[in-house]
């Protein structure tokens, strides 16, 4: 019924728009026939309400019907769909099938619900995450300065040249994890590097795990109290703290807690360490850690790999040593001199552990962060069968952002239009704070996923065996269609709200397909400098103009191919709520192989500015081009 109508995202709709802080109102419309009886069905993990609406006025071919809905004074994720009683049958409407929040549909059945984030009205998230620019350090590829050596662990492997491709496999004497060749990057090549990452524009950097580990990646924690030797020792990760403030630089550490290594001081299953640990005792201070099947061999661990054994977060006395002794593990770093915790594997830990977390960190630093890998839409993302919602105000402060890598890396390949891309971005704005939305970790490339000019150029592995990964580089042409596709997609980012997040080498023009060949050493000296100096260009754009960074975000999708992205302040407040110069800068970008003319419209208050500007607008192919008003 084509009078049946609600949209999430435009105001007469749904008023105010987004998220919302608890206690506060929301006014949502429907419109529908005359004399139709319309209800509002209302469910969260507390239960279901239908509450009346009630006949408004006329607008958009139909007669709005309304509910003035009182939010909750506890953070919740609520939900919502509509019930219309109209010429004798009954019609549902809800969310449309993508669940992306905007216009719905009419359907028979029980469609997907809208959703309304409730989050703690004190939530406040530091002020330099919404101006940050963060670059990502697996700290072995990054920089060798020159000390420390490397230690003599047993099966680790040294290689000789900095240029050699990782290995795949190593002939490790200890576990059968991989990762155990070494290029020799440490702490003090981070320092060495510095001044290069401030003249890129870098705010933040994000250190992938520094404590002591058997593999070169530190996923697999050994002792959380010690920089590992091969990277320094704690006073020297102090050492980079102050160095890295003084150029206006602040560092977060990645946390892993919700596993440790088999060869830990905790686990100790090779006996290296001077420490009982849980696999040789079951009388181990740290046996409670771990959940043992049949002792010492059969043991939980992370996604069944036998090298990392899982931790049961809930134990007393873990939680204990991670967040609340005197000198906990989160405690310690922050003193000396960390800037947060970026929580591997997130939605594997317990809700209230992470919130403990926070709230731990946030006793020792105000200003310091805490940000989780979660993959999908972080507000309503469900994990082992129940519903994890990180927006709420109470947990973490951000994310990375998942959901905006595939979106962009979906419009520049060609497997998603301009209208894709804007309708996953609102959906992220609608169901996220203002304060995590314009503080989200927006990565493009990371030790996870193949290089991001690889997946541009369609030369990312996924379609082929393992094996065939190991030097698979890029031609000259198709080197070249992928870098303007990543100064774009670069550009584009910088243009949206959150951190930038610049995975190391990938301003280089670094190349390489899934782990370990998306972790190779950074080409110092063999830079595409070309590349590098965009990054700066496009960065220092970003920072100069504090409408790219806090403006409210507007986007429109006039074609396919093409990109609009409106940064405005009005009313003297930008989107954050604080006071502000009232201006609009716009940014356009055409992923099309070809120059695109198109004629602004006046109608769209978005644009209006832009058309009494130029009236008309010709993008070339994969440059951006930027306007302000």
């Amino acid at each position: 019924m084509s009078t049946l109508k609600h949209d999430s995202q435009q105001e007469k709709y749904r008023w105010p728009q987004g998220a919302r802080p608890c206690g506060s109102c929301v006014r949502l419309r429907l419109t529908a026939p005359e004399g139709a009886s319309c209800t509002l069905r209302l469910w969260s993990e507390q239960g279901e309400k239908k509450l009346p609406m009630h006949l408004r006025g006329y607008m958009d071919g139909g007669y709005l019907y309304e509910c003035m809905l009182n939010l909750p004074e506890e953070p919740a994720i609520l939900w919502y769909t509509f019930l219309v009683e109209t010429g004798g049958e009954s019609l549902w409407y809800g969310n449309n099938e993508q669940g992306l929040g905007g216009e719905g549909r009419v359907s028979r059945e029980l469609p997907p619900s809208f959703q309304i984030t409730v989050y703690d009205r004190d939530f406040r998230v530091p002020a330099w995450m919404h101006d940050g620019v963060m670059y990502q350090i697996f700290v072995d590829r990054f920089c060798d300065g020159g000390a420390p050596l490397l230690s003599k662990k047993s099966g680790l492997v040294t290689h000789l040249r900095w240029d050699e491709l990782p290995n795949e496999y190593s002939n490790q004497a200890v576990g059968s994890n991989l990762g155990h060749d070494f290029f020799g990057g440490n702490l003090h090549g981070v320092m060495e590097k510095l001044p290069y990452l401030k003249k890129l524009g870098v705010t933040v950097l994000y250190l992938n795990p520094i404590f002591e580990a058997q593999s070169n990646h530190k996923y697999d924690t050994g002792d959380y109290t010690r920089v590992d030797p091969t990277f320094g020792v704690n006073a020297d990760f102090e050492r980079l703290c102050r160095a890295a403030r003084a150029y206006g630089i602040r560092v977060m550490l990645d946390g892993v807690f919700s596993h440790t290594g088999d060869n830990s001081v905790y686990f100790n299953r090779y006996g290296l360490y001077n420490a009982l640990g849980a696999y040789q005792s079951e009388d181990s201070p740290y046996a409670p850690w771990y959940k043992f099947q049949r002792f010492p061999e059969e043991y939980d661990c992370w996604w069944g790999v036998k090298t990392l054994p899982e931790v049961d977060e809930n134990c007393p006395s873990f939680r204990d040593f991670i967040i609340h002794d005197e000198n906990s593990v989160v405690s310690q770093w922050i003193r000396r001199g960390a800037s947060g915790w970026r929580l591997d594997v997130a939605d594997e830990l317990p809700d209230d552990f992470i919130c403990q977390l926070r709230a731990r960190v946030k006793e020792e630093d105000p200003e310091a962060a805490v940000l989780g890998e979660v993959w999908e839409d972080a507000s309503n993302k469900v994990a082992y069968g129940r519903l994890r919602s990180y927006a709420l105000g109470r947990s973490l402060d951000s994310v990375m952002n998942y959901p905006l890598r595939a979106a962009l890396l979906d419009f520049f390949t060609g497997k998603g239009t301009s209208d894709d891309f804007a309708r996953r971005v609102n959906s992220l704005k609608e169901n996220y704070p203002p304060q995590m939305f314009y503080a989200l970790m927006n990565l493009v490339g990371s030790h996870d996923r193949a290089r991001v000019l690889n997946v541009l150029a369609g030369r990312s592995g996924e379609d082929m065996p393992k094996e065939a990964w190991r030097g698979l580089t890029l031609d000259a042409p198709r080197y070249e269609m992928a870098k303007k596709r990543l100064m774009a997609l670069f550009a584009l980012v910088c243009a949206l709200p959150g951190m930038p997040c610049v995975y190391y080498g990938d301003e280089a023009g670094m190349q390489g397909a899934g782990d370990p060949y998306n972790r190779g050493a950074y080409p110092w000296g063999h830079e595409d400098q070309e590349l590098v100096q965009y990054y700066e260009r496009t960065i220092a754009r970003r920072k100069a103009e504090p409408l790219w960074r806090r403006g409210e975000m507007d986007l429109l999708a006039p074609h396919p191919d093409v990109l609009f992205v409106v940064r405005r302040v009005e009313n003297g407040r930008d989107a954050l709520g604080r006071k502000a110069n009232n201006g609009c800068v716009f940014f356009a970008i055409n992923r099309g192989p070809a120059p695109l003319t198109l004629l602004t419209d006046s109608a769209d208050p978005c644009l209006a500015h832009l058309t009494r500007q130029v009236g008309e607008i010709t993008l070339p192919p994969l440059e951006p081009v930027y306007f302000k008003a």
